[in-house]
């Protein structure tokens, strides 16, 4: 397990985005060399845990709980066979682009150490938005990207440090519950009667996504 690479970001003003100001991170490229990784601050007010990757519209991405976006490199080949196109490593907006790790299949709260010192943990799936579909250039994609269920995944940052690619990537712990990414990610799109499974994984899931769950589960039970 390692990183294919490490991706970052500079605003950009398209034509797709939906931030008011125009302007979106998403196009990230691999970088060479160390990025220092840190917690970025509360959600709003924090962008992005890699240093010099931009976050542009702070009210939806960045933060603590969404740091950092892994995408796991044999998901987006699977994409490049039904597409019938080249996807570079960045092309979906993640931060890291790993191998042999199965991302979307991680467990909320899973920590992985990247490379001798960083250490992340997974909080939730990213959901597809129309900037996303416009950067794809793919009709339909919020659609398809959702029906796959692979969605790749938001990390919280618990040790900082440096990362580069060809880093090891090692699971160092899981957590004692079965909620994947995969399955969070079904909760909150097209299976909401899995919301109250949500609960197994307490606080380290994103506090958005526990509160949505104990929400649903007080209205509507387990």
């Amino acid at each position: 397990m390692r990183l294919l690479s490490v991706n970052l970001g500079r605003a950009g003003a398209v034509s797709y985005t939906d931030n008011p100001e125009g302007v979106t991170g998403i196009d990230k490229r691999p970088v060479d060399g160390p990025v220092r990784v840190s917690a970025p601050g509360p959600k709003g007010v924090g962008g992005s845990g890699l240093a010099g990757d931009a976050v542009c519209k702070l009210e939806h991405h960045g933060g603590n709980d969404q740091a950092v976006y892994a995408m796991a490199r044999e998901d987006m080949d699977e994409w490049e066979r039904e597409l019938g196109r080249t996807l570079a490593d960045g092309a979906f907006g993640e931060n890291l682009t790993t191998r042999g790790l199965d991302v979307s299949g991680a467990l909320i709260g899973e920590r992985w150490r990247v490379g001798p010192e960083v250490v992340l943990e997974v909080t939730s799936g990213r959901i597809p938005c129309r900037t996303f579909q416009g950067h794809l250039g793919e009709k339909g994609w919020v659609k398809r990207f959702t029906q796959r269920g692979a969605p790749g995944a938001y990390l919280r940052v618990i040790v900082p440090g440096e990362i580069r690619a060809g880093d090891a990537v090692e699971i160092v712990h899981r957590p004692a519950h079965d909620v994947t990414v995969a399955l969070q990610f079904r909760a909150v799109t097209i299976e909401r009667t899995l919301l109250p499974r949500l609960l197994a994984a307490g606080e380290a899931l994103h506090p958005e996504l526990l509160r949505t769950a104990r929400e649903y589960e007080e209205k509507y039970g387990a």
